[in-house]
């Protein structure tokens, strides 16, 4: 029985450490791609997206430096998303003034003739 816990805990551990370090990261090729890469870096490494979606949002303050202000500033958002084939998972990547944000794992690719995988 204290060989069965051991090896429960020994397992559990070694899952652990194998999942990947970073959530909000996507791999293309050997480069890793994570929160405050640009998007010039990441179109470089990864290719063109499949798909560009533009936005602009508004964001509120109401403080700055220190002083307290009320205003407002809009921030432009673009979503990106990757498509590297059936075998591959396809990623949604959110950059907001040219840095990337955020990135979000979708379902698995699908075939896309005109696509160089």
């Amino acid at each position: 029985m204290k060989t069965t816990i051991s090896g429960m805990f020994l397992l559990a551990a070694t899952l652990a450490l194998a999942l990947p370090a970073r959530a909000d990261s996507m791999r293309c090729g050997s480069k890793l791609m994570t929160d405050g890469d640009p998007a010039a870096k990441v179109e470089a490494y990864c290719g063109p997206p499949v798909s560009i979606e533009r936005r602009e949002i508004v964001r509120s303050y109401s403080y700055h430096r220190g002083i307290p202000v009320r205003g407002a500033f809009e921030v432009a958002v673009e979503f990106w998303t990757y498509n590297f084939g059936p075998n591959k998972l396809m990623y949604r990547l959110r950059f907001e003034d040219g840095l990337l944000v955020e990135v979000e794992t979708l379902g698995h690719g699908f075939y896309d003739p005109s696509a160089a995988y």
